[in-house]
């Protein structure tokens, strides 16, 4: 790649990010990026009501590093957490360049906790 390769930018661009687990597990900080998905259509639009009111329940593109392979990591018990903010992850997948992967892409949904 000419110019920053794709672990800088993560480095330089991203968000801090976190992976935890129920059982008190979490990983070292690393750098990615969340964003909102821009809705084209009524996909995901939908949410539900919970106690507390209505959940939208936002989904999220995040885009992370190869080292922390969301593809394997336990999302029933795990979260992702950024600015304090927990994550599940409702697909991810690897994405290669030739054989090596490059990064991890996901679709991933905001926790919301009922206190």
């Amino acid at each position: 790649m000419n110019g920053l390769d794709i672990s800088t930018m993560f480095k330089k661009f991203g968000r801090e990010i976190r992976l935890t687990r129920d059982d008190g597990w979490y990983s070292p900080i690393f750098h990615g990026f969340i964003q909102p998905l821009r809705y084209k259509n009524k996909i995901y639009l939908d949410g539900v009501y919970t106690v507390i009111g209505f959940d939208n329940q936002g989904k999220y593109l995040y885009i992370g590093p190869p080292e922390h392979d969301l593809t394997v990591f336990d999302t029933t018990q795990g979260y992702i957490e950024a600015d304090g903010v927990k994550y599940t992850v409702d697909r991810a997948e690897k994405v290669y360049y030739s054989d090596t992967p490059v990064y991890i892409w996901a679709i991933i949904r905001e926790v919301v906790e009922v206190l």
